[in-house]
């Protein structure tokens, strides 16, 4: 028999023979064999001795399963009878998945990537997420989702084709792994150690899972086999018979034994039993309800809770609160006691999960298990099994370290069990899974108990959890109350709950410890020292625990047949709460100075009143409790509701800004609805209860405003300061205002809500359409970590209806819009409810800002022009069960506010504001809107007399008593008010209609008095023990009157009615006497049809006007007392004693309103100034402005240019001594060469076909050309042969501001010491422009003298050309001496350095024999020519009037110019070697360069047309003469055309060329010969046919007469494009603007090349020719050059002599329009350098290569990929797009910044991160944008955001 070490080839022989024996006779002996062998291989002791042991142990495995077959063969045969139907893929966090809610039945419902393209979702509502916690892929099961949405793989109904699976085939597995799984375990035993207490055991538990890793892995791939392997391991796991052979421990074996032992230690702690000493602590009953209460289980248990083993470590505070700590006794009578007991395992797979658990949830395993669940068998036994360990899975949890990782491992299983209706059924039904979840839960929260100091601090008997415990503030309990939540959206489940009373009971047990958590106390004396932040804790455990669950219960009770439910919650909630008020000792006052924003027992209760009314047709009175109860329930929302006001009174501001934060939390978005919703709904029906004037009053003392309520100008209030009364006063009345306005409970229908909160939320602002979704919470989202969005179809039509689209913009500032929503105008006219803004506003400023936008549209469409009141709104009616809320707008205590609040603010009393005026009108207006019911007016006169004696008003409704007069009030006031000194005068009578309802007796009322005397009614009509409930009057807040000796009572003369007062605010508001005029008198009809437009918007005197209208509308008695007020003319000036105080004020206003209008003109004065600095500082539309402040173009005979120093504000010439610079950025850019020579822009690569290869870009053929001409010719003239400078050329930009060097200096000083942090590095040279922010890292001095050499420029010379061929030969001739050392050469050299070192030293050594001067001179002159070129680029690649005139503007060449040449002129050019002799004259000898030793000079013909030019101008003495220039250009246009000419013959066939010689021949001695193109090309053609330049060669035939006047007409082109920009920089002048046709023409004039202008049909190039010497000579000598070295390198003649002159302007890759095409296949791609996936893939949009952002992996000397890749491919400019998060990223030298992203969704949004996972489209204006930033390097100046990024990118 083969040992354990056993060689591969034994272990397969012995394999075979075993699997042959068992098919045979004697198969036991062979399974006896079997199963000593594997004892011996897969022992404990074996397999940790490391790798090799377990490697070992697996490789038998494998033997053995495939019974000697190859491995792969076997896995092969297994798949194939695997019937495929579900794809269960399963995936770990961070894994990108998406989410179809068209085709999902689950919310929870996920497809991996494959299954989601396969199926076809077009068109649905789906989007892409990275998972949080892991999950599985849903595709092909249909309890999750719609068969529509399978993929084509899955959508194959199994079982009709997939055959049987042969019994031999799996006959192996049945028997080796029962005992694999089993070793697995044991090696779990072995490792396990009891933790210490003081010692956390993670590493140890890490190390036996390495060892582990090999074996689950196994496992996994078996999984992987499909469903017929499954189907094995399902039976191997849940086998109970397989368990007890092999596990049961009484093995002879003592290994085994040891393992046994410490799985049973381990197994200790698993119940939910409590040790001893907690059950001493005297439990007390919970009341009846509770014995009765189930708890059941899955195994049977005999123990009772008593008896649990107490080795329990986490809960160790027993002692805390003997004796107060009530606690929900779980009755031992239950059936089933197995959740508080030592767990039982009978499988394999119960172990394998407690030992998961145990251990934490390793992924490996979570993957395993969850792996095996497209097997339904093992479904349905793993569920339960994992039902069976919830309450253990809770005692970890609470007890790890890692409590984030394992809740989402935890998750990651659940919501693939739970989701599924079907399952969560039966294991409700089989396992009282609802029990379990409410027990465990119940008890998770027991454990962080503590006293409520609620109301009665001593003796308090009521509990709370501590939100500063690390349970709550963790949110450890997310996942257990994750999986609540989820099985209460299966309707089966959730009506089992809401039959089950036991489990109503205990759920409202575990609700009420919520209830009043975080109490906050309001500090009076000094600051709060520490500032808690549990309220994060406390707002998300109420959301999470509470209010999710809830509105999961709430959607199953939307139809009738629910009304049973409803009543059992309400029911139980209101015994919850009854025990709570009895804990809390709580009579009929709540306690002063607290406040807690947590009440969830009340809104559980309003809620459900709710559903039953609206959905339900409830009769709200069956189950709404009586009066007593109703006042205390009212009694807590209410004071928050004060608070909140009082909060932002300042009155709490000691307990620091938290306190803010909750009052911001609770009417925020996501927690509105389920916090101050409930609340003012449950007011609002308390309120329709109640007695009204009892509930008004209670109003006004909460907000402490009662002694405010006065007639008489002064007054004191014991609890109030005064600067805080006017806020409060607001707060009441605003809450009133809210109170009676919001139908949201009382009537609307959901769409019209969802209408209302959108219009609220776009009046405040223009939103985005992904943050209207998340501000507007519709039906409540039920799992809120499973990262659904409530899309629902009436969103997007209401949305459509309420509000208009505005497209994404893209501001000049560079600051990006987003698509925006914005209000229609007629929802401004019609629908802008103040009131419900407030209600949604989280900050004040919001409110003000839906103002002014309203206030915008009302000018804007001439509807009100000065500052309108909020307008009032019509509100949807109330459903009948809500009538009494109109009550409240009927009640004698709330008119004599109202009339006291009127009176106080046309006296202007103290503490008044129009925002109390406002909401006083508004309360009237509701009023008069919702009267009970028309009056008649003899009624009136009848009942008048008998009710006038009881108070100040005869009735309760407000219509009538508006007109009612009163005369006076007998009020108490302070012994120093004015009102004392008054004598009540002697008759009492009234004048007018008022005189017979007026008794003469003054009024005196006392809102608390009134208070008191309601509550004691209603008590004593509730219950005879009134007595008992009745408060000492010492606990009052509330001094007896007699306790302020100063107050005195004093009676007041008032005279006058509500709608008197009323008319007098008219006047006061306008300003004018008698300014009101009743409107019916002019015109009946208007009231008739009162709804009259103009009334709609308007200020307070609309407000008024519209009022009385009503008001006469209802009554005509109203009617009759508003025209007599008017008639009688009534001054609207109060008694005398106050006219002075009137007059100061008038004379305050006055004052005002002038100094208001000063500020204004001072303001429009500065508006118009920093308007004019604008246009002459930011002169962008001026192309010829070099200089911005260049004063002297206007001026001919000024002779110098002066200059503004922006810093000291001077202007004056630069001057040698102190010279002036123009502030200019250096940047080294690759743009150029990026240029492409063919028209299609490359597409960024989405497929592993298509790549991009950098060899036809400008800059790669450039390099290629210099290196073959290094190869071939001199070194020295191979460098004045080309330009460099097409990868990273330094290119200068300037703002075209100027300031003194200086000046400059102690600038950059004072930045340096500067500590504020920059955006800018100030050492090397970085600084923003002083005058318009612009950055800048140089400074370019400026020459002395005229910019423009007007007078040179005038003249046309007369000289010959032979003459000035010979000056400039002369003048190149003088040695360019260094100037003196004066500080403008100091500054030109420093300005030199700077330009060599902004670009990499690779960019500017080309020279074999390094640091030669040779290279400093190529790089000077390139330099001119990048900058040249760049600009012809930014005028979009040619000189025609659409150019951009900013490029223009922009430009510093003339100054850079004279910096260049100076600095060339210092490197003398050998006059041999001068390239102006060859281009103007013979040489004689022409044989002496055969004979040197050294490699040829380049020939002429080879040199780069423009490179010499400016080598020509540049080594001329400055400044150059413009004949001189001219001249130049002449004799290098000849050149240009000769090389045109000679590469067209090298192009054309053999034949052509004969003819082309012959022709030319013909024509040679014409007169105009030597400017005939024929002529010339024959010459050419003759000339180079000498040497070996036309050999072997097979040409593509192509016609020649096309190619010619193309070629000619092409080639010619460019030297005049570079020529005529250089003209225009050097000596002004403007550019001829013309029509692209006939460039070549007008440019050629312009630069004097042709003689006169011709008409361009007959104009050929060649006639702009103007040879200095015989052009015959002169070709035949150029072209010898080429035949010697034909001679030599026949093969490159050709490749040299023609050059690609056309390139396309550079662009950045396309890209394509669907973001999803990138992301699918960068994502997953690999990088080149590491071959991992990166974590932050990016990929270049310059060249499209791959790269790693912030990737360790891919770093090189401290410098990470992309900082590396930007100064290679842009020589320090890079533009990644960030894969994973949609932006792009620029990297500019040392910074960085996001630039944002050019991928928007179907609304105009970026989706930054891809967190919404919305499909993208592509922004083809944003691309163009960052295009153009690109092109013109204007990233600097107009992205803001810029960071350092250290080379950490």
């Amino acid at each position: 028999m083969a040992g354990t070490g056993a060689s591969g080839r034994d272990k397969w022989e012995t394999a075979t023979r075993l699997k042959a024996a068992l098919g045979g006779e004697n198969g036991a002996a062979a399974a006896g064999e079997l199963r000593a062998l594997l004892e011996r291989v897969l022992a404990p002791a074996a397999g940790s001795g490391g790798g090799e042991a377990a490697g070992e142990a697996l490789e038998w495995c494998r033997c053995l399963l495939s019974g000697g077959e190859p491995w792969d063969g076997f896995v092969q045969a297994v798949r194939a009878y695997d019937p495929a139907t579900l794809c269960g893929l399963v995936w770990t966090a961070n894994f990108v998945a998406y989410r179809c809610r068209t085709c999902g039945i689950s919310p929870c419902m996920s497809l991996c990537a494959e299954c989601f393209h396969q199926g076809e979702h077009a068109g649905h509502d789906y989007n892409m997420f990275r998972s949080q916690a892991g999950g599985a892929c849903d595709c092909g099961d249909s309890n999750v989702m719609r068969e529509a949405g399978f993929c084509k793989r899955h959508r194959i109904k199994s079982n009709s084709n997939v055959p049987c699976v042969p019994k031999d085939l799996l006959m192996m597995s049945e028997l080796v792994l029962p005992q694999f799984i089993f070793s697995l375990i044991q090696h779990l035993r072995e490792g396990y150690n009891e933790p210490a207490l003081d010692l956390p055991s993670e590493k140890d538990l890490h190390k036996i899972l390495q060892v582990l890793e090999p074996h689950v892995s196994f496992l996994e791939d078996l999984t992987k086999m499909g469903g017929a392997m499954r189907s094995v391991l399902t039976q191997v796991l849940t086998s109970q018979q397989f368990y007890k052979d092999l596990s049961s421990g009484v093995g002879e074996n003592a290994c085994a034994k040891k393992s046994h032992e410490k799985y049973l230690i381990a197994l200790k702690g698993s119940g939910l039993a409590f040790p001893e000493d907690k059950l001493a602590c005297g439990m007390e009953e919970q009341g009846a309800g509770t014995s009765t209460l189930a708890v059941q289980g899955l195994a049977g248990a005999t123990a009772t809770s008593g008896q649990g083993d107490s080795s329990d470590e986490e809960d160790q505070d027993g002692s805390q609160g003997v004796g107060k700590r009530k606690r929900v006794k779980l009755s031992s009578t239950t059936k089933d006691q197995s959740i508080m007991d030592v767990l039982k395992h009978k499988c394999f797979l119960e172990e394998l999960l407690f030992w998961t658990i145990k251990y934490e949830f390793p992924q490996k395993m979570v993957t395993f298990l969850l792996n095996m669940l497209p097997d339904q068998d093992y479904k349905v036994a793993f569920t339960k099994t994992f039902v069976q360990h919830y309450a253990f899975i809770m005692k970890t949890l609470k007890k790890s370290h890692e409590s984030d990782t394992m809740s989402n491992r935890i998750v990651h299983i659940s919501v693939q069990l739970f989701s599924n209706e079907e399952l969560a059924r039966q294991v409700t039904e089989e396992c009282q899974l609802l029990d379990i979840m409410v027990t465990v839960l119940l008890y998770m929260m027991e454990s962080c108990l503590i006293k409520s100091e609620l109301q009665d601090e001593e003796n308090s008997l009521h509990v709370v959890v501590n939100c500063g415990e690390a349970l709550l503030k963790n949110n450890t309990y997310w996942p257990l109350v994750s999986d609540f939540i989820n099985i209460l959206s299966h309707q089966s489940v959730a009506k089992k709950f809401l039959e089950d009373h036991g489990l109503l009971v205990t759920w409202m047990n575990f609700v009420s410890f919520f209830q009043g958590m975080n109490l906050n106390k309001r500090e009076l004396n000094e600051h709060v020292e520490f500032e808690s932040q549990t309220y994060y804790a406390a707002f998300a455990a109420e959301l999470e625990a509470c209010a999710q669950p809830m509105w999961g219960l709430l959607s199953h009770c939307k139809v009738r047949e629910t009304q049973e439910y409803t009543r059992n919650v309400v029911r139980y909630c209101l015994e919850a709460l009854q025990d709570w008020f009895d804990a809390i000792n709580f009579v009929d006052e709540p306690a002063p100075n607290q406040v807690t924003f947590h009440l969830p027992l009340h809104r559980y209760f309003a809620m459900f009143l709710s559903k039953a009314v609206k959905c339900q047709e409830l009769d709200l009175d069956t189950i709404l409790p009586d009066q007593e109860m109703l006042m205390k329930l009212m009694i807590h929302p209410l004071q928050i509701q004060a608070s909140l006001s009082e909060i932002h009174s300042n009155m709490w501001v000691r307990n620091g800004l938290q306190i803010k934060g909750q009052a911001m939390t609770y009417v925020q978005s996501h927690f509105c609805n389920s916090m101050i919703d409930p609340d003012i709904y449950l007011l609002q029906v308390c309120a329709s209860r109640l007695d009204p004037d009892y509930f008004i009053s209670s109003v006004f003392e909460r907000f402490k405003v009662v002694d405010l309520l006065t007639m008489a100008s002064q007054h004191q209030n014991t609890v109030l300061d005064s600067e805080h009364e006017r806020s409060m006063l607001e707060g009441a009345l605003t809450f009133l205002v809210l109170l009676l306005s919001l139908r949201l409970h009382l009537g609307m229908t959901d769409d019209e809500i969802l209408r209302a909160e959108m219009v609220a939320q776009l009046c405040m602002n223009d939103r985005t359409h992904s943050s209207l979704l998340d501000l507007i919470s519709l039906e409540k989202n039920p799992n809120p970590k499973s990262g659904i969005i409530p899309g629902s179809l009436s969103f997007e039509s209401v949305l459509s209806a309420v509000a208009d689209f505005k497209a994404p913009v893209f501001e000049p500032g560079g600051s990006m819009q987003q698509g925006m929503y914005t209000p229609k105008a007629e929802v401004w006219d019609k629908e802008f409810d103040p009131v419900m803004v407030i209600l949604r506003t989280v900050y004040r400023r919001d409110v003000q800002s839906a103002m002014d936008r309203y206030t915008a549209f009302l000018k804007q469409s001439g509807k009100f022009p000065g500052n309108p009141w909020p307008p009032y709104k019509k509100r949807t009616p109330l459903h009948p069960s809500y009538k009494g809320l109109v009550k409240l707008l009927h009640c004698k205590t709330l008119h004599i506010v109202l009339f006291t609040l009127l009176y106080k603010i046309l006296m202007d009393h103290q503490n008044l504001s129009e925002h109390v005026l406002c909401m006083v009108l508004y309360l009237i207006e509701l009023g008069l809107e919702n009267s009970p019911e028309r009056e008649s007016d003899e009624e009136v006169v009848r009942c008048g007399q008998e009710r006038c004696h009881d108070s100040w008003f005869p009735g309760s409704n407000l219509v009538s008593n508006m007109r009612h007069f009163i005369n006076y009030v007998r009020v108490r006031v302070p012994e120093t008010a004015p009102e004392v000194k008054k004598e009540p005068p002697a008759s009492t009578s009234s004048d007018g209609l008022a005189s017979s309802q007026n008794s003469g007796t003054a009024q005196v009322f006392s809102l608390v008095a009134e208070r008191r005397k309601k509550f004691q009614e209603i008590i004593n009509r509730n219950t005879s023990e009134a007595n008992q409930v009745v408060r000492p009057k010492a606990s009052m807040k509330w001094s007896a009157p007699g306790a302020t000796p100063q107050l005195t009572t004093a009676i007041l003369e008032v005279k006058e009615s509500m709608l008197s007062l009323l008319i007098k605010l008219h006047h006061k508001l306008s300003g004018k006497q008698n300014s009101y005029y009743p409107p019916w008198l002019d015109d009946v009809d208007v009231l008739i049809h009162p709804e009259i437009p103009r009334y709609s918007h308007g200020d307070g005197m609309t407000a008024v006007e519209r009022i009385l209208l009503k008001a006469a509308v209802q009554s005509r008695l109203n009617k009759r007392i508003i025209e007599e007020i008017c008639r009688k003319v009534t001054p609207p000036v109060p008694p005398k004693k106050i006219s002075s105080a009137e007059k100061k004020t008038l004379d305050k206003e006055e004052r005002r309103q002038k100094a208001r209008e000063r500020q204004q003109k001072l303001l429009a004065e500065f508006a118009s100034r920093q308007k004019s600095f604008m246009e002459t500082a930011m002169d962008v539309e001026s192309p010829d402005a070099d200089t911005a402040m260049e004063i002297a173009t206007s001026e001919q005979h000024v002779s110098e240019a002066i200059y503004d120093c922006v810093i000291c504000g001077q202007s004056g010439p630069s001057t040698e001594d102190r010279p002036t610079g123009l502030v200019v950025l250096l940047q080294a850019s690759s743009v150029l060469g990026q240029c492409r020579n063919s028209t299609e822009p490359k597409k960024l690569p989405t497929t592993e076909e298509e790549q991009i290869y950098p060899w036809d870009t400008c800059a790669a053929l450039h390099d290629v050309r210099l290196t073959t001409l290094q190869r071939y010719f001199k070194d020295s003239s191979c460098l004045q042969a080309v330009s460099i400078g097409w990868e990273g050329g330094v290119y200068v930009q300037t703002c075209g501001h100027t300031l003194h060097i200086d000046c400059h200096k102690s600038y950059m000083e004072s930045l340096r010491n500067d500590q504020v942090l920059q955006g800018f590095s100030v050492d090397k040279g970085e600084f923003t422009c002083p005058l318009c922010r612009q950055f800048a890292n140089s400074v370019l001095p400026c020459y002395p003298g005229n910019n423009v050499e007007r007078s040179l420029w005038q003249s046309h010379s007369n000289k010959c050309m032979r003459d000035l061929v010979q000056e400039v030969e002369d003048l190149q001739e003088q040695l360019g001496t260094f100037p003196s050392e004066t500080n403008l050469s100091k500054e030109m050299e420093s300005v030199m350095k700077d330009i060599k070192s902004t670009t990499q030293k690779k960019y500017t050594d080309y020279s074999k024999s390094p640091g030669s001067p040779d290279n400093d001179f190529l790089f000077m002159y390139s330099v001119a020519r990048t900058n040249l070129e760049l600009e012809l680029v930014h005028r979009g690649g040619n000189l025609c009037s659409g150019g951009a005139s900013t490029a223009g503007k922009r430009s510093c060449l003339n100054q850079l110019f004279h910096v260049l040449a100076m600095h060339m002129r210092l490197y003398s050019i050998d006059s041999a070697y001068n390239p102006w002799r060859k281009l103007t004259q013979t040489m004689q000898d022409k044989n002496s360069e055969l004979i040197s030793e050294e490699l040829p000079e380049v020939p002429v013909l080879y040199r780069d047309v423009s490179s010499l030019l400016l080598i020509q101008i540049l080594t001329m003495p400055q400044p150059l003469h413009k004949e001189h220039f001219t001249c130049i250009v002449k004799v290098l246009f000849t050149l240009l055309y000769t090389q045109a000419l000679a590469a067209l013959s090298v192009k054309c066939s053999a034949e052509d060329r004969m003819a082309w010689k012959e022709s030319g021949a013909l024509k040679k001695n014409t007169c105009n010969g030597e400017k005939s193109w024929e002529v010339l090309l024959g010459h050419v053609v003759s000339e180079l046919s000498k040497g070996k330049i036309y050999e072997e060669r097979e040409t593509e035939e192509l016609t020649f007469l096309t190619l010619v006047t193309a070629y000619s007409e092409f080639s010619n082109y460019f030297l005049p494009l570079i020529t005529s920009l250089l003209q225009h920089h050097l000596f002004g002048g403007d550019l001829p603007s013309c029509q692209e046709d006939e460039e070549f023409t007008v440019l050629a004039s312009c630069l004097g090349l042709l003689p006169s202008f011709q008409s361009s049909d007959e104009f050929t190039s060649a006639s702009c020719l103007d040879w200095p010497v015989p052009a015959f000579d002169m070709i035949s000598q150029w072209c010898s050059e080429l035949a010697s070295f034909a001679d030599r390198h026949p093969d490159q003649v050709k490749a040299l002599l023609i050059q690609e002159p056309k390139w396309d302007l550079p662009r950045l890759l396309q890209l394509p329009e669907n973001y999803n095409t990138i992301f699918q296949y960068y994502h997953r791609k690999t990088c080149t350098v590491c071959t991992k996936v990166p974590k932050d893939p990016a990929v270049c949009l310059v060249c499209g290569t791959f790269v790693c952002l912030k990737g360790l992996c891919c770093k090189q000397q401290s410098y990470c990929e992309c900082v590396l890749h930007s100064q290679n491919c842009g020589a320090g400019t890079g533009i990644f797009l960030l894969i994973n998060a949609s932006v792009i990223i620029i990297i500019r030298g040392h910074r960085f910044c996001l630039w944002g992203s050019v991928y928007l969704d179907a609304h105009g949004e970026e989706d930054r991160d891809l967190r919404r996972g919305k499909p993208l489209y592509i922004c083809k204006e944003r691309y163009k944008v960052l295009e153009q930033q690109w092109v013109s390097h204007t990233f600097d100046h107009i992205n803001k955001r810029w960071g350092p990024h250290y080379n950490g990118l």
